[in-house]
């Protein structure tokens, strides 16, 4: 799939850079696994493919968007907009 945004400028920077300076070094190499995961997908199906990683809809006023776990507290999530590109990817605290 098509990686369209970030809304968290470090994960852009670890993206397209690898550059994981300003990324918690003890998630950095499963946010790339998780990001080249992300992009080399077909489609949003495959999401729960990786069982640990906990890939669920969002609900509420998040409805439409999927969360991934990094760490217990650390979460990737995303929505997929209708030409199927990943948006507004952010790397959020859940507690």
């Amino acid at each position: 799939m098509e990686i369209g945004s970030f809304r968290h400028k470090d994960l852009r920077r670890l993206f397209d850079d690898d550059d994981a300076s300003k990324v918690d070094p003890g998630c950095a190499d499963k946010l790339r696994l998780i990001l080249a995961f992300l992009q080399d997908m077909a489609g949003d199906d495959e999401l729960k493919a990786p069982p640990k990683w906990g890939a669920h809809p969002l609900t509420g006023d998040r409805k439409g968007a999927w969360s991934l776990t990094v760490t217990r507290n650390w979460r990737l999530t995303f929505r997929v907009d209708d030409d199927g590109a990943l948006q507004d990817i952010d790397f959020e605290d859940y507690h």
